[in-house]
């Protein structure tokens, strides 16, 4: 298993110096300047391997860029609506530019409208730290009385809306602004702070796109790229939906193993992959990480490995991240998993025997709490989980456990 770590950039407050601290072997990084559906350059790509390739002082870091997450899907592509024709075809361009340059595991994800939604982006946990964690009394709140989204009310069990009432009724006008910009921090974009009006702008433009014209949508991105990707010896793969149930009236088809096998089936290629993250399929309960490592590992091409605890039972659960050995997924059992799908490639041949992974997010401790990093992403938090994360790697390969490669 390959150790990665993820880099926004150059204004990343933590940076290649600290990932060479860190122990990284390969850095996870995107272009994320560049519009969505615009062609990925040769020079913007090359530009950020030599930021990837060079400390602080100017000296090289021995590491480069290995995994491209994301190259985003545009949401024209998911309605298929303006330019979607055009943005597949600069997705196919950007691809052939990526593989000249070397990079071939390409991470995207296709939940519409939000990339990923929290509640509190710095929630105190028992030790003094800080975590991102999704309340769902708190989100219907937002939905039901801030967003007031036409039919929000029904979206939710009773129970659910009678105490997202009361928790409304407690909150000041700061809190609520605050879970407005929390919420909205999700969406592709979001750092140029979107209004309220603009959320129901994007929600709107699918009042008539359910489930199954989604997943059609999906399908018909994935006949056309997954092919080139095939061609090019490339490796795509999806991220869940994060978290993995229906919000805001939008579709989700990436939620669960019985989506992702329907996927995979649909466009039947070895190029056609998963991004495995148990953090986003961990906040359901019915999702059984160890298992779908084991039943879907031939087309796992890239692992996050983080740890979410449930705080309520049922689909629209509350959760916040958790310590990565210490939430609901048992990680050990997830890395033996992943260990042995390796074992099994690299008895096959393949060349992609080695499946790369991040320690995905962290807690917010020590330093990090003043360092005021991308949420989810600090320094020290992010090093003390894949410092746990390796140590479980490299007891479980030791010849005495028998899982080494």
């Amino acid at each position: 298993m390959r150790q990665t770590w993820r880099w926004f950039g150059p204004k990343d407050l933590v940076g290649i110096d600290a990932m060479l601290q860190a122990g990284v072997e390969g850095v996870v990084s995107a272009l994320h300047h560049v519009p969505t559906g615009a062609i990925w350059t040769p020079e913007a790509i090359g530009e950020r391997q030599r930021a990837i390739a060079t400390r602080r002082d100017g000296s090289p870091s021995g590491i480069a860029w290995e995994v491209v997450e994301s190259l985003p899907v545009s949401e024209d592509i998911k309605k298929q609506r303006g330019d979607w024709r055009e943005h597949i075809a600069n997705y196919k361009v950007s691809l052939r530019h990526l593989k000249a340059a070397g990079i071939e595991t390409i991470c995207y994800n296709f939940m519409p409208v939000l990339d990923w939604t929290r509640t509190d982006l710095a929630h105190r946990v028992s030790h003094g730290g800080t975590c991102m964690r999704f309340d769902i009394l708190d989100f219907a709140a937002f939905d039901i009385f801030i967003l007031k989204r036409p039919g929000a009310a029904e979206s939710f069990p009773a129970e659910i809306v009678e105490g997202a009432r009361e928790r409304f009724a407690g909150m000041d006008e700061a809190r609520k602004e605050e879970l407005a910009g929390n919420v909205v921090f999700g969406l592709p974009g979001a750092a140029e702070r979107f209004s309220l009006a603009d959320v129901r702008r994007h929600l709107a433009e699918y009042g008539d796109i359910d489930e199954a014209r989604l997943r059609a949508h999906f399908f018909a991105f994935l006949e056309e790229v997954a092919p080139v990707a095939e061609t090019l010896g490339m490796r795509l793969c999806c991220h869940p939906d994060d978290p993995p149930f229906p919000l805001l009236g939008l579709p989700r088809i990436m939620s669960t193993e019985a989506q992702y096998k329907a996927v995979m089936d649909a466009v039947d290629v070895p190029a056609n992959g998963i991004t495995l993250c148990s953090g986003s399929l961990g906040a359901r309960a019915d999702n059984d990480l160890p298992g779908m490592m084991e039943r879907l590992g031939d087309r796992v091409h890239f692992l996050h490995l983080r740890n979410t605890k449930l705080e309520t039972s049922g689909l629209y659960a509350s959760f916040h991240e958790a310590e990565h050995l210490a939430g609901d997924t048992d990680m050990v059992a997830l890395i033996a998993a992943a260990l042995r799908e390796e074992k099994r490639r690299k008895a096959a041949g393949r060349a992609d025997y080695s499946i790369p992974f991040r320690p995905d997010h962290g807690q917010d401790i020590l330093d990090d709490l003043g360092r005021k990093a991308q949420p989810g992403y600090p320094a020290i938090g992010r090093l003390k989980g894949l410092a746990e994360l390796r140590g479980v790697m490299t007891a479980l390969q030791h010849p005495a456990v028998g899982l080494s490669a």
